[in-house]
């Protein structure tokens, strides 16, 4: 099973923001999109989650499109990070993750439980009553991190699930970073289909299954990390000369710059 896009255009405010675009998603696969500033990723992101209407085209998860699918069937499937969540509420850190739980009924016990172990996962359990706006920037990510993580934490009835991030490292530190490409792996690993834009091209090559180059509002380039990072393209995407070695650990694509 998939999300998959069937000839995305979105054009607002005289611009046009994506063209064309095909795309699969594959459930058990980490898809990572890249890109210069303003390539797309994030209206990209907007369009297949269902924020936005793209102008052309339709999207489909699990062979079924996106609007016939309810909005709480919907959370069930897919939970998303947007790159912002602003929230301004005295909450907790245990009640912002406890709304990940709102589609479902497995009943208070069973919610507490995902909570504390979502917490857990992404190294926040000492956050588990402190207000989240007292929160660092890292932490609050961390929190919300572990919001969409306990949104799918079970296998749904309905189908497989996706995991969508929008930049869900950018205030993270070096650990922090590892930590949360752990955590996508593994829920590759359980049969999630992960998607989530990265800046940091070092990063998308450790833990990209299928890297997809977004720019100019169009897929540039789509495949593994080894076969699409190449000088040439990102010379082509980002106007850098760039020397392309191997990792000495992770034996991944390094971008040297």
């Amino acid at each position: 099973m998939s999300i998959v896009a069937n000839d995305l255009s979105l054009h607002l405010s005289g611009f046009d923001l994506l063209r064309n675009i095909d795309l699969t998603i594959e459930a058990g696969k980490v898809n990572v999109l890249v890109g210069p500033n303003g390539a797309g990723k994030s209206s990209l992101l907007r369009v297949l989650t269902g924020e936005v209407k793209p102008t052309k085209g339709e999207v489909f998860i699990n062979q079924q499109p996106l609007n016939k699918w309810s909005m709480q069937d919907r959370a069930n499937l897919l939970a998303v990070l947007p790159q912002h969540s602003d929230l301004n509420f005295p909450f907790t850190a245990a009640e912002v993750v406890g709304l990940g739980r709102i589609p479902h009924k497995t009943g208070y016990a069973k919610d507490q439980s995902i909570i504390a172990e979502a917490l857990a996962l992404v190294d926040a359990s000492y956050l588990q009553r402190r207000l989240y706006t007292q929160m660092s920037g890292g932490e609050k990510q961390r929190v919300q991190l572990a919001r969409v993580l306990a949104q799918i934490w079970q296998p749904s009835d309905l189908g497989e699930q996706f995991l969508v991030l929008d930049e869900p490292t950018a205030a993270f530190d070096l650990s922090h970073q590892q930590l949360t490409l752990s955590i996508v792996k593994q829920l590759a690993a359980r049969g999630v289909g992960v998607l989530m834009v990265l800046h940091d091209l070092n990063l998308a090559a450790r833990c990209a299954d299928n890297l997809v180059v977004v720019n100019g509002g169009t897929i540039e380039a789509s495949g593994t990390p080894e076969k699409v990072l190449t000088k040439e393209l990102i010379y082509q995407v980002f106007d850098v000369q760039a020397v392309i070695a191997e990792h000495p650990v992770a034996k991944t694509p390094l971008v040297i710059t």
